[in-house]
């Protein structure tokens, strides 16, 4: 059942359109990332799901209660949101548990410290209550506003970078903790970043914005293996393009060799292009006087292994060696593409 629910949202500023027929839709206690490059709509979508800001067209439900559509607009306060920000924006003068407790106007004293201290057990900051946030580090601060933000349980929460700030030594470290506290509170979440590895370690579901829109959603996996464009299988990560014909179900001819699919294509016998990873690219030595050789440009340590820049196609990309091999800079060498789920692009 879809908790929240967007059909053909749009809203325009100064003119321009930022948002176009955009279409989302949310399942009960799933973390969904809106994912995409800086000017796509992210954080446009995410006010319009607040109702800070109010779409020209489109309809918006959320846990059955339509707070957007052509004769209604439900004001911020009166959707059951809750909002975790890129700043945190805590108050200072507040203790802890007084920032904790700031949104629970509806309680009763006992009330707020038997709420306050269950939401201090769960970000596990139970000896902190007393503290202010100057005394906390990025990360306690953090673990404060997700807690502020569901003390009052909303039916929603939004979170608009909230992992930026973050040290890296620790931000993987707190996305873990921080999507273990909202699977534990069974609430449903959208997620605003233009970071992949956040995108993937965080959500259940992405959907990458392109111009405005919902280029696909799905689990990060078939996002990652199968995109449905360019535009999300360049944005998930990097790859070069190669001119294709499509054989058979399973075969690519390229002029790298025929290119082997772990997956069947239906589009027999057209051309276009296959999209190629680095992780799918083995660079070997090559034989004397190979005329289909390349040179390597240069070469990168990475920790385990070396990592080599080549020109494909007019195109240059990272890899590695077969076997792991060392190979020197300018040394001749042989392109072999690995059996994989093929990105065909018809022309």
């Amino acid at each position: 059942m879809s908790h929240l629910i967007i059909k053909d949202l749009a809203y325009q500023y100064n003119g321009t359109k930022v948002l176009s027929e955009l279409t989302l839709n949310v399942k009960q206690d799933e973390i969904v990332c809106l994912l995409g490059a800086s000017g796509c709509g992210k954080t446009t979508t995410l006010k319009a799901i607040a109702g800070i800001l109010q779409p020209s067209q489109g309809y918006m439900s959320i846990d059955s209660q339509v707070v957007n559509d052509n004769h209604h607009f439900i004001a911020p306060e009166k959707r059951n949101i809750g909002m975790m920000f890129q700043d945190y924006a805590l108050f200072p003068h507040l203790t802890v548990s007084d920032n904790i407790a700031f949104g629970l106007s509806n309680m009763s004293k006992a009330q707020k410290r038997e709420r306050v201290s269950e939401m201090l057990r769960l970000v596990k900051l139970d000896g902190c209550a007393k503290r202010y946030p100057h005394q906390l580090s990025g990360g306690q601060q953090q673990r404060v506003a997700i807690a502020r933000a569901l003390a009052y349980k909303p039916s929603l929460l939004l979170l608009d970078e909230p992992f930026s700030n973050i040290d890296t030594q620790v931000r993987f470290e707190l996305i873990a903790d921080i999507r273990r506290i909202i699977k534990d509170q069974q609430v449903s979440a959208v997620f605003v970043t233009h970071s992949k590895e956040e995108a993937f370690a965080f959500a259940d579901t992405l959907a990458v914005m392109h111009g405005g829109k919902i280029a696909q959603q799905g689990t990060p996996e078939q996002l990652f293996s199968q995109p449905n464009s360019k535009e999300v299988a360049e944005f998930l990560g990097t790859g070069i393009y190669l001119t294709a014909k499509v054989l058979t179900p399973t075969e690519y001819e390229t002029t790298y060799g025929v290119i082997h699919s772990l997956t069947e294509s239906k589009h027999q016998g057209q051309h276009g292009v296959v999209y190629v990873r680095p992780h799918h690219i083995k660079l070997c030595e090559a034989e004397h006087g190979d005329v289909s050789s390349q040179a390597i440009l240069n070469r990168r340590f990475i920790g385990t292994r070396y990592v080599y820049k080549v020109r494909i196609a007019g195109q240059e990309l990272e890899v590695a060696a077969e076997n792991d091999r060392v190979l020197a800079v300018e040394q001749p060498v042989k392109i072999k593409i690995m059996p994989h789920t093929v990105n065909f692009f018809e022309d």
